[in-house]
């Protein structure tokens, strides 16, 4: 051990007992950032000392310190970055995803929507189909009973003129039962009168 090894020694020992309660302080306060603080003011801690001293190794120490320092200041702000970019994608994500499934609520009710109006045609063209039915069924019993009222009519008429023709034959055979009845006086008239005649 030489001279200039005990001052850095005594440097080292009194910074690290410093820190203890420092490094305690600026992680609840600060959390890494406030680290970071502290190992910069002890990098800078043990320059000042390496120069007074006249110590290159305090000198090394603080400058590799510092660049330390510097390493995990750019990835605090690297992690920090990674972090606004996942919670901006994360964000992204997100809207995305809630557009997304507006995008499906609004295809499953226009779906809906067209199944309604689809199955509505179909009632409709059901009901226009049972209502031609309806009407095709009521014309042809019309119709049935019109042939049938028709039908009967012609046999009524027709059983009409049968009698009106038989009426006529009993009338003409009538008459001509009472011209033979006539007839049949008229000779037996005819015949007395003879009669009376030869017998005067």
């Amino acid at each position: 051990m030489n001279l200039r090894t005990i001052p850095r020694l005594f440097v080292n020992g009194y910074l690290k007992a410093a820190r203890v309660p420092v490094d305690l302080i600026a992680r609840r306060a600060r959390g890494e950032a406030g680290e970071l603080a502290v190992d910069r003011v002890d990098a800078t801690a043990r320059a000042v000392a390496g120069t007074a001293l006249g110590d290159d190794a305090l000198r090394q120490d603080a400058a590799q310190r510092r660049a330390a320092a510097d390493e995990r200041e750019r990835a605090l702000r690297l992690h920090g970055e990674a972090q606004q970019k996942r919670a901006e994608a994360d964000e992204r994500l997100s809207r995305k995803t809630e557009h997304a499934e507006q995008e499906r609520e609004r295809a499953a009710e226009q779906a809906e929507q067209r199944r309604k109006r689809a199955q509505e045609k179909r009632d409709e063209r059901k009901e226009q189909a049972a209502k031609a039915e309806r009407n095709r069924k009521q014309a042809a019993r019309r119709d049935k009973q019109e042939a049938e009222e028709k039908a009967e009519s012609r046999a009524r008429r027709e059983r009409l003129e049968a009698l009106d023709t038989k009426a006529e034959a009993l009338q003409e055979k009538d008459e001509a039962l009472t011209a033979e009845d006539e007839a049949q006086r008229l000779g037996d008239a005819a015949g007395r009168v003879k009669a009376a005649r030869k017998s005067d």
